[in-house]
Parts: C-alpha cells; structure tokens; sequence
C-alpha cells in the first residue's frame, strides 16, 4: 500500500479517536451548565463552519491531526457579565472534575462500544496447541510437552493464541513463578507445570514470550508455494510467478518455505538454480538475489516474494458465539483488562522492568494502523479499540496539560478547600510540557530507530 494510503488510515483513525475524546468534554461541559464557544476537528484555518442555536461553532479545519473544545473561561479574557454564569471556571470543583473526566471517559465508551460489536458478531481465535518445545529450555525442563493445550496462565484462561500472549505480557519483568495448566489431547484431565522467572526479560524489546521459554505454538507447514511476486525484484526479473512450487534450489530439496528463505538470504547475488511446477509442469529458473540488510545489518540475499499462507485445520479454530448482553459484558471486561494492563506496563517501564525501547510514536502507530486495515475490518476496529484505550488511560496520567493533571489540581482543590495558587499551576504546566515533549521525542526516536 503507498504512502498516501498510509496517511490516510492513520489520519482517519486518529481523527475518530480524538474527536470522540473531545466529544466527551463537549457533552459533558453542556450538561454542567458550561458554554462550549468553539468544537473544531483539525488545525489551522476552517474550511467550513456553523453556529448552533447555543452559540457554539463547529468547524473542519484542514490538518486532520486532532480536535479541540473551546469553553467559555474569564482566565481567556473579559466576558459579559450575563455570561459569566455560564463560565468554566466559575463552576464547582466536581463539575469541572467531571468535565475532565469526560474526554478518557469517552475513549474507554468507543472501546467498548467496539469490543461490544466485534463480540456480537462472534469472537475467533486459535487454539494454542504447543507444536515444539526446545531441549533444555525452561518448558522442557518443566515437563510441558508438544501436542499439550494451554489452556491457562497464571489462573486466567487462555482459549486462544491471543490470550497466551496477553497473560504472559503481565509477567514482563517478574521474579516468580508462571504457572501453566495444560491438557493432553483426548483427555480431560488438566495437568500443572511451573516455570521460575527472574526478572523475566527485564529491558529487552519485542520480546518473543513464548519463545522464550522455549515453546513454539504448532501451525501447520508452510509449503513453498508462491502468492505475490513483488513489482520490479529479483523474482520477477527472474520470470517467478504467483501459484509457482518451489521444489529445489540447487540440488537442495525444499520441504517448507523457511528452507527456501534461508537458501536466499546465505547467497546474496549469487546465481541459484530453481526447480519450480508451474500447472503440473516441472521447469528451471535462473534467479540472482539482490542485496538487502537484516535487523542486525549483516547483508542477506532478498528475492520479492511472498508465501501463501497455511490453512490452519478446523479443529484449531474457535469461535465464541454471545448474545447481546454477554457481548457487553465482555467488551467491560476486556477494556478493563486492557487498561490496566496498559497501567501495569507504564510503571513496570517508569521502573526499568521494560525497555523504554517499546514506546511507540506516529510511524509505528501508522505502520500498524495501515496493516490492521489491510487485514480486515476486524483487525482495523480491534487496533482502533486498543489504542482508543491507550489514549484514554495516558490523558489520566497525573500530568499537568493532560486531563489526569487537571483532575490532580481539582483533588487537590477538593483536599484544601481552595486552588492552587496561578503561579503554580502555571508552574507546573511548564513541567508537564517538558516531560510530554520529552515522552515524545523519545517515541519518535525509537520510531525512527525501527523504521
């Protein structure tokens, strides 16, 4: 997918978050008696605006990179005196709380109004059937064995692949033990292993969880059977195309496609001879790989082609079908869940116990936006759920110029009975500036670093 593609899914989904976090400050400003004088989605000058009947004015500017609510306040300058009634900060300590609440509020909605959508329609998954375990890893060690089902972690069922990986990221730093209840196929009997951890992949980025701890979840083999051969590459000028079977690569037997992907990148420009069936026909193609680097920057042979993916068996589905009311009640729960393991990771990094390397900024958030789309719906509102979730939880943290720093000034107001004095308010949004400028810079860091 090009460029422009990209940035348009990932001004789409970033304008739909952020305009329904602003929508929650408009609604709920309205109902505590607040005039909101300006709800604007974009930046700079409007292409288009209205006035409504209240006298607030929407308006579409055309940077499509966030959405702000203009209220009526005497701190913006003078206002008539029929108006002053209708004043943000002539309001209570709890009504201007609740207005500031109410942006995160309304992200944490739109993630269960989407988890709720998704849920009706039937969760899917795949059943996380241990395929391999490595020798004298910490799961061999313990007795888990290939052919087992994992079916819980830490207490907490786990009837798919995702769910694995979602209690396994709580251990992210622990000393401990994760306990693991496994079951044999055909039987029902539920068998416990325990695996010791310390201070488990403290600093590490991208970890492969499962991996290690030496346990590979089966899929079926990936037959090397081509679905797309990349535009002006190597395999194309070598005359590959899409429905080929590779079958041989000099005189080397292709079984799966990561034999085939290994042969390449050990032969960067370096001639190969491919026997390939095209329409039950057996020929040769002479192909030279171009030159690539990996993430390590050692040089590899690359071709342009990709795989078709495996057909996972029936029997490795599974679906969850829910009426209304289970659906919603299971949308709370997994955006409870997300939160507060979205907590959890924000002070486990603040402690060290995970690599600030895992922050991500606008290039990963676009990269991901743009491949959640290409999968699917599905896939595109799931991602638009998590991060709607990252963005409610982040704006509540105790950091002035986000609404969690308002709400500690207003806790404080609750607590003394008065504001904080101006000059320490202002005090401290400077701070909070600096230390969002500073989370900032290092998100797009690390975005630039992977890119």
């Amino acid at each position: 997918m090009g460029i422009l593609s990209t940035v348009v899914i990932t001004i789409v989904t970033l304008s739909i978050i952020m305009v329904f976090h602003e929508l929650g400050h408009l609604l709920v400003a309205r109902r505590c008696g607040i005039k909101v004088e300006r709800f604007q989605i974009g930046f700079g000058k409007p292409l288009w605006s209205w006035k409504d009947a209240s006298g607030t004015q929407y308006a579409m500017a055309p940077i499509l990179l966030g959405a702000f609510v203009k209220m009526l306040d005497e701190r913006d300058g003078d206002i008539e005196h029929s108006e002053m009634h209708m004043a943000h900060n002539r309001k209570n300590v709890w009504q201007r709380m609740a207005v500031a609440a109410a942006g995160p509020a309304a992200n944490f909605l739109l993630a269960i109004l989407v988890f709720w959508a998704l849920f009706f329609s039937g969760e899917t998954g795949y059943v996380p059937l241990v395929g391999q375990v490595e020798r004298n890893s910490p799961a061999f060690q313990a007795g888990i064995n290939p052919g087992q089902e994992i079916i819980a972690i830490g207490g907490e069922k786990t009837p798919t692949i995702q769910a694995v990986s979602f209690h396994l990221l709580d251990y992210l730093g622990e000393t401990g033990d994760i306990q693991f209840m496994l079951k044999d196929e055909g039987l029902d009997l539920a068998i416990s292993r325990s695996i010791s951890i310390n201070e488990w992949l403290v600093g590490i980025e991208n970890p492969n969880l499962l991996g290690e701890l030496g346990i590979k979840i089966y899929s079926p083999p990936v037959i090397p059977v081509i679905r797309k051969v990349i535009d002006d590459s190597a395999a194309q000028r070598a005359g590959f195309l899409p429905g080929d079977l590779i079958v041989r690569a000099d005189d080397r037997e292709i079984k799966i496609w990561s034999d085939w992907v290994k042969h390449v990148q050990k032969r960067p420009g370096k001639r190969i001879l491919v026997e390939i069936i095209r329409n039950e026909e057996l020929l040769y193609v002479d192909l030279v790989p171009g030159i690539s680097k990996d993430n390590e920057g050692n040089i590899i042979g690359f071709v342009g082609m990709l795989v078709e993916s495996p057909r996972i068996p029936k029997e490795l589905h599974r679906k969850f079908d829910r009426d209304i009311w289970g659906a919603l009640e299971a949308s709370i729960n997994r955006t409870y869940e997300i939160s507060l393991f979205t907590v959890k990771s924000i002070k486990k990094m603040l402690m060290g116990l995970i690599s600030p390397k895992n922050l991500s900024g606008p290039i990963t958030i676009a990269k991901v936006a743009t491949a959640s789309a290409l999968s699917g719906l599905e896939s595109y509102l799931g991602f638009l759920a998590l991060l709607s979730i990252s963005l409610g939880v982040l704006n509540l943290l105790p950091i002035p110029v986000l609404d969690g720093g308002h709400l500690l000034y207003y806790s404080i107001e609750v607590l003394f009975g008065r504001p904080i004095p101006d000059k320490f308010q202002v005090m401290g949004f400077q701070l909070g500036i600096f230390v969002l400028l500073s989370i900032m810079i290092l998100a797009f860091y690390n975005d630039l670093v992977r890119f």
